[in-house]
């Protein structure tokens, strides 16, 4: 079978770490900084040297096509190529530069192909600067209100919208996705979890993102003095607080060992040290591909009693998305091609968002997950060896090629 060359996407992975590089073996390049221009220039350079045709929409996701055979919607690849603060060179990007180099081979093998066949750049997935997370393909799906998204301000007050037009990549062209436009997108990612590694699994066969929840609890007691008063007068909003994270991890531990949870956030009022607390916020996030687990997460969440050591308590959803499941000719194209490559391969759901979830509304979508080294990601210390991010590419490569024969 036709692979992908390893030393081209050693080359890709080596230039593209440089732009943003933290000199820790992480980068730090957020969406449309200096840092992230350097790389879409780099992308914009290899694809010109292709003579792939670049377009970019009034998000300034940036398209570089190959010319297809036939008049055909085209087939997409790729991810994105902004990160979080001491990030690491393989979450997005790798997506981005085996699409490149999966072009590369079928413009230098010249393999023959009747859709047009496109490497994308989706802008600001991460939300590190400009949140939300997933903002352009948001808007180009119909997600998010583009208006709402422009007006987006970082830690410095710049809007996306002035961020945009200060980059040079925001096209005149409102570019929607569609099914006339588009067959198919593919977009190839690391894990960001153990689980491939850990099983020595080659190739994770993406099924479907989870679907998750997230709700704020507020907990309201009385603040008084640390030394005078008495435990048995007290209202300790944070004790209320700590006594409900106990419950709910107890509870939540019951059911379906898929089901991950996280207390990532709290806050305590006044927070000083000689003060009982009198105001506390958590916030509980929890991911499940069945939406059944997700319902019962809901029904240990709403037994919560209003009074939890003699405080007040409630609960709000912050937000929360569905479950979503990927093409499924297109998930045993990956699954196929990884076995015929002589690849171990592992059927799984990503806990992570994804612009693929987005997209895959609109068209047939997959994705295709390579290991992370003991499951580290959105840290400098993520890395996926080579060998691995090449069995990604072949696995790509082919996937692609099947979705345009067929």
């Amino acid at each position: 079978m036709l692979t992908c060359n390893k030393e081209r996407l050693q080359d890709k992975i080596t230039t593209f770490s440089k732009f943003g590089d933290t000199g820790k073996g992480g980068i730090t390049r957020l969406s449309l900084s200096p840092a992230a221009l350097e790389a879409r220039e780099e992308f914009c350079k290899r694809c010109k040297a292709l003579g792939m045709e670049i377009k970019t929409d009034d998000m300034a996701n940036i398209y570089a096509t190959i010319p297809g055979e036939e008049k055909l919607p085209a087939i997409i690849m790729g991810s994105h190529a902004d990160s979080v603060k001491q990030g690491g060179n393989y979450d997005g990007i790798l997506g981005v530069l085996t699409g490149l180099e999966v072009a590369e081979t079928i413009v230098t093998e010249k393999i023959p192909h009747k859709h047009p066949i496109t490497v994308v750049i989706w802008t600001n997935e991460e939300g590190a600067r400009f949140e939300p997370a997933m903002m352009s393909s948001g808007v180009i799906t119909g997600k998010f209100d583009k208006d709402v998204m422009l007006a987006s301000k970082d830690t410095e007050g710049i809007t996306f919208k002035e961020a945009l037009e200060a980059s040079g990549y925001m096209g005149k062209i409102e570019n929607r996705m569609s099914p006339e436009k588009y067959r198919a997108l593919v977009e190839l990612h690391v894990e960001q979890g153990p689980v491939l590694e850990d099983e020595k699994i080659d190739i994770g066969v993406v099924e479907g993102v989870c679907g998750m929840i997230n709700y704020e609890f507020t907990f309201t007691g009385q603040a008084d003095h640390a030394g005078t008063t008495p435990m048995k007068y007290r209202k300790d909003a944070l004790y209320a607080a700590v006594k409900t994270i106990q419950y709910l991890h107890d509870e939540l531990d019951r059911l379906d060992s898929k089901l991950v949870y996280t207390t990532g956030k709290i806050s305590a009022h006044p927070n000083i040290h000689t003060v009982i607390p009198d105001h506390v916020k958590f916030t509980l996030d929890a991911r499940h591909q069945d939406p059944e687990v997700i319902n019962k997460v809901l029904e240990i969440i709403k037994a919560i009693p209003k009074m939890v050591e003699k405080c007040e308590t409630s609960y709000e959803k912050a937000w929360s998305r569905s479950t979503v499941r990927f093409y499924p000719e297109f998930v045993d194209y990956v699954e196929k091609n990884a076995k015929e490559f002589g690849y171990s391969t592992k059927r799984m759901y990503s806990g992570p968002g994804h612009d693929a979830q987005f997209i895959t509304d609109i068209i047939p979508t997959t994705m295709i997950f390579v290991p992370s080294e003991k499951g580290h990601s959105h840290c400098e210390k993520e890395f996926t060896p080579l060998e691995n991010c090449l069995k990604g590419a072949n696995v790509l490569l082919q996937t692609i090629l099947d979705i345009d024969k067929n």
